[in-house]
């Protein structure tokens, strides 16, 4: 379990709260570096970024993607040796939510460049490759773009099309394919591209390498995309006729690009949830503006009890975003190797709370939000895309659950191995039996909270041991069947996304108590209560609806009404 992530650690019921315990904190030093960037950024934003036209015109124009590229916006995560900021996932996140808070469409044209673009060539490239071109584009001078998904595969890799066949005499690929829906399309002179590189064979799993390449000769990209919003962005389908590509531009290894894929974006959903924390954060300071100006009934909207209530839910899901996911990237920033469950967390609850505060707060904002004249109805649509991009949320559940079950599984195999062959396994039958001893006699305990928060505490001990428990039941149930439970994926995923949240807003809570006291840090305990005492009833209800459930009716009634074609029944 050492090696293994917080979260995979819990699925076992296993508590390491040494990973997050205390509460990751950036250095002074990086600190003003970031709001010395921040502060330049703000006071640019206030002359020359205008979101109702980036909105109006669908697109950035080059007068303020040059101004970006001025502030050194593109090479915020570029090392310094290479002319960029250097900046780790702390530092980058927190920049990606302040540019997400004035505009989304900026900061999605920056994330794409670097979340996505840079960061597959600092994890995979060549050194040579990087020499190349990391300079240029921690200058903006060249844009990247991630060229993954296609019209027929979007979070289902292994049905990618586009090819790239080896032409051994000349040590080069030849690329060809067309890929949908690239950020920064239209805009982008170097492209992370994704291809098959293994014979077309029925029933066979392909095999994908990623590549770098330069916009030239056969690659073209078609219109922008006309959409529901972030509209400023460049979102083109891209082609690639015949491009012929060095084998040395190969990113990582050949036929490994799913690896590839996947690492990018799991350091990529870092940077969304806190761009999701930037946009949601904005939208709370305009409900409380605004409650505090209308008046109904002879008082301000800010007096209503339901109205508080909106404001007190957001607040404190705004505030579990935010642990969650400075949590995640300060355990990036300590070398912790493996954060995939925790950034796919991170994603899914950030782009879920962003939708949650955008629909409530166009509520408290009534008629006047359902108006194109004010900003409310532009971030409403802005904030859509969170659920879809990067992997869709249903995706990254099943991810989640089925990551998160891998140990207990390969746990439970090996038990049934070594029953088999007792005297073999005997070493492996005793490390079982202590750890499911230790299970039985107590729970496992939170031992970096402090006493203040120990009914949340306890909240999340529990939990872990019901999780646990329900972990092994469902896998012993299924057995290799599991991956087609969706129902009960989506349960345990949800546990553990409340359990991840809790602990995250415990750890920070318990470090501000430590650093101001309880009344110090009254704020942070208040949200953290409140934010638990909802996340307990959640939890309660996915545990229990992994045994009482009505999941089969469900089905019936879904395939039901895709034979019928649509709703069934009319009244006359």
């Amino acid at each position: 379990m050492a090696d293994e992530s917080f979260m995979k650690s819990l699925f076992g019921g296993v508590i390491a709260d040494g990973v997050i315990f205390p509460y990751p904190e950036p250095l002074r030093g990086h600190a003003d570096e970031v709001h010395g960037v921040l502060d330049t950024f703000r006071r640019y934003a206030a002359h020359h970024i205008d979101s109702e036209r980036l909105d109006r015109e669908a697109a950035i124009s080059p007068e303020l993607l040059n101004g970006l590229k001025a502030l050194g916006l593109f090479g915020l995560t570029v090392p310094k040796e290479y002319g960029g900021s250097g900046f780790g996932k702390t530092a980058y996140a927190r920049a990606i939510q302040e540019i997400a808070g004035v505009d989304a469409a900026v900061a999605m044209t920056l994330s794409a460049h670097e979340s996505l673009g840079v960061m597959a060539l600092l994890l995979f490239a060549e050194e040579e490759v990087n020499a190349r071109w990391l300079p240029r584009l921690a200058t903006g001078e060249c844009i990247a773009a991630f060229a993954l998904a296609e019209v027929g595969a979007g979070s289902d890799a292994a049905s990618l099309q586009t090819r790239a066949d080896f032409d051994a005499a000349l040590n080069e690929y030849v690329l060809t394919g067309e890929k949908a829906w690239v950020t920064n399309g239209g805009i982008a002179d170097l492209f992370v591209v994704f291809a098959r590189t293994s014979p077309a064979e029925e029933g066979a799993k392909p095999r994908l390498t990623a590549f770098v390449v330069e916009r030239g000769p056969g690659v073209t990209s078609g219109p922008s995309e006309e959409k529901l919003g972030v509209r400023g962005t460049s979102t083109t389908r891209v082609v690639f006729d015949r491009v012929r590509v060095p084998a040395t531009q190969v990113l990582g290894e050949t036929g490994r690009g799913f690896k590839v894929a996947m690492e990018a974006l799991t350091h990529a959903r870092i940077s969304l949830a806190s761009s999701c924390l930037g946009k949601g954060k904005r939208l709370l300071r305009m409900v409380v503006d605004r409650v505090a100006e209308r008046r109904a009934f002879g008082r301000s909207l800010a007096e209503f009890g339901l109205v508080r209530d909106k404001i007190a839910r957001m607040t404190s899901e705004l505030f579990a975003l935010e642990s969650m996911t400075y949590l995640t990237a300060g355990l990036v920033d300590a070398g912790h190797p493996d954060f995939a469950i925790e950034s796919a967390i991170c994603k899914v609850f950030g782009s879920e709370t962003l939708w949650r505060v955008a629909n409530e707060a166009q509520q408290v904002a009534g008629a006047l939000g359902y108006m194109r004249a004010q900003p409310w109805e532009r971030l409403l649509r802005d904030a859509r895309i969170a659920m879809i991009y990067e992997g869709t949320n249903e995706i990254l559940r099943c991810f989640i659950a089925l990551s998160g079950m891998q140990s207990p599984g390969r746990s439970l195999e090996e038990v049934s191995k070594a029953m088999r062959e007792p005297i073999k396994g005997f070493g492996f039958l005793s490390e079982f039996a202590i750890r499911k001893a230790k299970s039985a006699l107590g729970r496992e305990r939170l031992s970096g909270s402090h006493v203040i928060l120990e009914r949340e505490a306890v909240v999340f001990e529990e939990s872990t041991g019901q999780l646990a428990k329900s972990v092994d039941i469902v896998l012993r149930r299924h057995g290799k069947n599991i991956a087609e439970m969706q129902y009960a994926q989506k349960r345990i995923a949800d546990v553990a996304i409340d359990l991840f949240a809790i602990a995250s807003v415990v750890s920070r809570t318990s470090r501000a108590i430590e650093r101001r006291g309880e009344e110090g840090a009254r704020r942070e305990v208040d949200l953290t209560r409140v934010f638990v005492s909802s996340a307990r009833r959640r939890l309660a209800e996915n545990l229990s609806g992994l045994e009482d459930n009505d999941d089969e009716l469900r089905k019936a009634v879904a395939q039901r009404t895709c034979t019928d074609g649509g709703y069934p029944l009319d009244v006359l």
